[in-house]
């Protein structure tokens, strides 16, 4: 699996449906393997590396905790609609777009998964637009006040 089961802040008690879960491993001796962090870093295979490749964007450069978040540019300049098209039509997913669509695009940060807690370091790295695979009311707010997609 991509993420562990115990996570660091959350209540430790084995019961309910983790309960049920972990029963299920136990009973038929099975082991479960976690592989998080190294998978999203790795520089070729990693879901940074990949979703890069996919958007067409060239790594230029990282940040954020243990530089999981990375910086790069694209292939020619765009407009954030543009963009946004492109990740919909490579993701298969409409994405949710803050920002003005007419903008100019030139620089990428992005991080696979829940990296929202990184967008400050997007935007003090100078990216034109910031990926994530989520965003809440703070997002929307540094996102409209920052003028960082």
């Amino acid at each position: 699996v991509h993420h562990g089961y115990f996570w660091k802040g959350e209540d430790g008690r084995v019961v309910g449906q983790k309960h049920a879960r972990l029963k299920q491993l136990l009973t038929h001796d099975l082991n479960l393997f976690a592989y998080h962090l190294p998978l999203d870093a790795h520089p070729d295979l990693g879901n940074n590396a990949q979703l890069g490749a996919l958007l067409g964007i060239s790594p230029q450069g990282r940040f954020g905790d243990d530089e999981l978040g990375w910086i790069g540019a694209l292939a020619a300049p765009t407009t954030l609609r543009a963009f946004a098209q492109t990740v919909s039509a490579r993701l298969n997913r409409v994405p949710l777009v803050i920002g003005e669509e007419d903008r100019p695009v030139r620089t990428v940060g992005w991080c696979t998964g829940g990296a929202q807690g990184w967008f400050d370091a997007a935007v003090a790295a100078g990216v034109d637009v910031y990926l994530s695979g989520e965003a809440s009311e703070q997002t929307t707010h540094l996102a409209r006040e920052s003028g960082v997609a």
